[in-house]
């Protein structure tokens, strides 16, 4: 681990960001070049006393995990990330189809999208990020380790998992599931995270065995669907997705038609989401 330059790499790729650049308000009073520390701390959910230590040289090594966070935090290209990974003494992720780090352009368009409901997904329905809107709607989907990151795999273990949809809406979204993993499986091939996912639901979910026989495809998404909250009750939301081919990742934005009473319960879950980020900052 290279302490000294990976101090000075931090410090140039915070320096070289502005507060547009991440959504972030400049202020009247900004003196800092670019983010300030906290700032990228909170973007790379991590505490300011860690980061900051990184970036005097006197940090300890960070793990794989907490550097991935902060190549996301930075909005660092695949190439800086991979720079970033050595200097801190790890070999970096291999650059595959479904690999998780978030390219730069799609974190921009997320920054601009803090008061609605989006996050960005593998294939598997791995997420990688969320805005706090979204974490209002679905909770901290990115806490997730092993085979539970993905939602296909908590669908058919974790009842809480199906908490976010209206009961009538489950047969439904099982079976899409269930496609939309097969559909995957099959582009990555025998030895992809996909198949081992579907290989453990298989051992493990009476449900989805009996579905998976069936050999359902999806053709397309579905644009609308219902979910529900706590606090707000159902929400018809629309779906739009917008698909990097180079990660093989999808942006998911829920939205709802203004002046509906979805729309109304969807502001004021974003208004919540807003509230907490505050609150936990």
């Amino acid at each position: 681990m290279d302490r000294a330059q990976l101090a000075d790499f931090l410090r140039s790729r915070r320096e070289a960001l502005q507060p547009d650049d991440v959504g972030l308000a400049k202020g009247p009073r900004r003196r800092t070049a670019g983010l300030r520390r906290e700032e990228v701390a909170a973007l790379s959910d991590m505490s300011v006393d860690y980061y900051s230590r990184l970036e005097q040289s006197r940090g300890p090594q960070p793990s794989e995990q907490m550097l991935a966070a902060i190549a996301r935090g930075l909005r660092l290209t695949v190439a800086e990330r991979d720079h970033l990974f050595h200097l801190a003494g790890h070999q970096p992720p291999k650059r595959t189809i479904s690999g998780e780090h978030v390219a730069p352009g799609l974190m921009r368009i997320l920054d601009r999208l803090a008061d609605t409901p989006a996050q960005v997904m593998t294939a598997m329905g791995e997420t990688l990020v969320q805005t706090p809107a979204a974490r209002a709607l679905f909770g901290d989907e990115t806490r997730f380790t092993g085979n539970a990151r993905s939602v296909v795999y908590r669908w058919f273990t974790d009842p809480g998992a199906r908490h976010v949809y209206p009961e009538s809406d489950h047969d439904k979204l099982s079976r899409a599931f269930a496609a939309d993993a097969r559909g995957f499986a099959a582009q990555q091939g025998p030895d992809s995270r996909a198949q081992r996912v579907i290989d453990a639901l298989l051992a493990v979910s009476p449900e989805f065995a009996e579905i998976w026989a069936d050999h359902e495809i999806n053709a397309m998404h579905e644009l609308e669907k219902r979910v529900q909250h706590p606090e707000t009750g159902v929400i018809t939301v629309q779906c739009q997705f917008l698909v990097d081919p180079t990660q093989g990742q999808t942006l998911l934005v829920l939205t709802a038609t203004p002046g509906t009473e979805s729309y109304d319960r969807l502001q004021l879950l974003s208004v919540l989401g807003t509230q907490r980020l505050t609150a936990d900052a």
